[in-house]
């Protein structure tokens, strides 16, 4: 589904793209690209929102101007960071599973050759897209929230449960944990054994990390050598620290790549809600921060 967003942002000259699926009263988006990528994973109410709409009409619907346009969520596109947009249903038979979106920051900026091609696209997509949202098993699902070489939840569904763990400790004032993994030593692996070990090392991590977190939490493999858990319902910063001392424990155990004893190692920064914040891309930051603090201190300490 990214690989969509891309094209139809590379196609009508949009700031960004999105795919939304409607998922009960809910629209999520499940793909992004441009100015909309940062937004993985999030839900809006369908009423009072012109995706909403244009799933429940069936047809394409355009927004000049999202400040005086009344069928919009003025707040959500403020928070996106759009002001037009064209939004098409991607119907398969009597169905509508969600809508593909093109967007801009700008008012008035799309015409009706991009209503044209964003039609194209959505006759392209909508049967797959049908058949995934219809079977949470099917391939084509699992690749656009799982990570193909972990297996682990990719940036997207980690998004989207991120958001969805933080509404529930709200509503139960209880605290979350938020690690953010990177991986220390993944270069001289690839650079002496070969790529193959690299990915190897890789699969190694993700499932060492599944293996010491709960089955409540979330493990994901954000991009690259970069990971994260989702720790709900944790005893305090203190067992987040627990959770993070055995997550590197684990990993700086050596595994076996054909006959070779491969060391790793991980710098791990932690977030707490409501601690360290409570907004979810404040709480991102906080943990972003804390792996890189870690980081610098340990090649300080190398050189």
């Amino acid at each position: 589904m990214t690989f969509v967003t891309e094209r139809v942002q590379q196609l009508t000259g949009a700031g960004g793209a999105i795919v939304e699926l409607a998922e009960g009263d809910e629209m999520v988006y499940r793909a992004a690209s441009g100015m909309a990528k940062q937004q993985l994973g999030l839900r809006l109410q369908r009423t009072g929102s012109l995706s909403g709409l244009c799933v429940e009409q069936r047809t394409v619907l355009r927004c000049d101007d999202s400040e005086s346009d009344v069928r919009v969520d003025k707040e959500a596109c403020r928070r996106v960071g759009l002001r037009s947009m064209v939004v098409a249903p991607l119907n398969h038979g009597e169905t509508t599973v969600g809508v593909l979106k093109i967007a801009a920051v700008a008012p008035n900026a799309f015409s009706d050759e991009h209503v044209h091609i964003l039609e194209l696209m959505c006759g392209l997509i909508a049967s797959a897209m049908y058949h995934a949202v219809q079977y949470e098993t099917n391939e084509l699902y699992h690749r656009a929230t799982h990570d193909a070489l972990t297996g682990l939840a990719n940036r997207a569904l980690f998004y989207d449960r991120l958001r969805q763990s933080l509404s529930l400790a709200r509503r139960q004032s209880s605290r979350l944990g938020i690690l953010n993994l990177d991986l220390d030593g993944l270069k001289p692996i690839n650079d002496t054994y070969g790529h193959r070990a690299g990915d190897a090392a890789i699969r190694e991590t993700g499932q060492r990390i599944s293996k010491v977190s709960r089955q409540s939490d979330t493990v994901a493999r954000l991009g690259g050598d970069e990971f994260a858990v989702i720790a709900a319902d944790i005893d305090g910063r203190d067992g987040a620290l627990r959770h993070a001392d055995r997550l590197a424990s684990e990993i700086r155990q050596p595994f076996s790549f054909e006959n070779n004893q491969v060391m790793l190692d991980a710098s791990i920064g932690l977030a707490i809600f409501p601690d360290d914040g409570t907004e979810l891309d404040a709480l991102i930051e906080k943990a972003d921060q804390a792996m890189y603090a870690i980081k610098r201190t340990r090649k300080t300490h190398r050189a």
